[in-house]
């Protein structure tokens, strides 16, 4: 399987191919960025550990190279700056995914799309539309926000993060809905307290403001990278395990047409299945607000 990673020379992006090198499974990687020099340290340095994993080969190349692939992971982006939302980035990164996406549908892509840059909700809202390219082949990366959800509660809870199961739906960003009542611990539901409660929700939601305010001018390249690429190995080697993405919802969760997260059954074609876990009224009305916000973002760029 042919994996090409655009905007490889970032963190998140030449993470996704380190994580990948680490699996047995034999893909071709191609790690694509206009920034040359980066891109040949990386492959040089990524080319040391390729006898230590399954992939049977990872070079530099250009967006021709691109147009054969299986899957394409898109983490291309502006560089992260102080900020407390991702939707500042949404003029400028969709600048940078249009362009590649127009070269993409103009060199004849029939892979699957795998959209890590933010915000990931109305820009592939924004890409469906632009493209017309089926939903099945539109992916969006949210794993992070189920993780960050599973991480607070661990902590509330005293126990390792492990043992904990649960589901985050919604937006990727400020509408991200928190389901509880996914909530497992080793496979049993579990009761929070109101004020375990509180801690898995105050880590979860203000995990994204407290990182960018420290100013260090790096994203989440580790836990991207490790979540990225095991999105990739959920579609090349598939089983029944639901993997959370944001994808083109038609009437799931009652909304039609807009890319919000859920947890989806990947397979070879992509999206196989949406699953719609059961929510309470809060949290479907908190759910459809946010799809309301990511067309009224999806709307801007169209408008422009």
């Amino acid at each position: 399987m042919k994996v090409a990673v655009i905007g490889g020379a970032g963190g998140i992006g030449s993470s996704v191919a380190f994580n990948l090198l680490r699996t047995d499974h034999p893909y071709e990687i191609v790690v694509i960025d206009n920034r040359d020099n980066m891109i040949v340290s990386h492959v040089m340095d990524l080319q040391d550990a390729l006898s230590l994993g399954g992939a049977t080969s990872v070079v530099g190349g250009v967006m021709a190279d691109a147009m054969d692939a299986d899957i394409v992971v898109l983490s291309a982006a502006v560089p992260l700056t102080l900020n407390t939302s991702r939707d500042v980035y949404l003029r400028d990164n969709a600048r940078i995914v249009g362009e590649i996406v127009d070269q993409l549908v103009a060199g004849g892509f029939a892979g699957i799309l795998i959209l890590m840059t933010n915000p990931v909700d109305p820009l592939l809202t924004w890409v469906a539309r632009r493209t017309g390219w089926t939903r099945e082949r539109l992916l969006g990366y949210t794993l992070n926000d189920t993780q960050r959800f599973r991480t607070g509660i661990a902590q509330a809870l005293g126990v390792a993060p492990q043992r904990v199961s649960c589901w985050v739906v919604g937006e990727h960003g400020a509408g991200a809905v928190q389901v509880f009542s996914s909530v497992t611990l080793d496979g049993k539901p579990v009761e929070l307290t109101t004020e375990q409660r509180a801690h898995a929700l105050d880590y979860a939601q203000n995990w994204y403001v407290r990182h960018v305010a420290l100013d260090s001018g790096r994203t989440s390249t580790w836990s991207s990278g490790i979540g990225g690429a095991l999105m990739v190995d959920a579609i090349a080697r598939p089983t029944a395990t639901p993997f959370p993405a944001s994808i083109i919802l038609d009437d799931e969760y009652t909304v039609t047409g807009i890319s919000s997260s859920a947890p989806v059954v990947l397979g070879a074609q992509g999206l196989l299945s949406v699953i719609e876990i059961p929510l309470t009224t809060e949290e479907q009305a908190q759910f459809v607000e946010a799809a309301q916000k990511i067309d009224e973002l999806t709307r801007v760029l169209e408008g422009e």
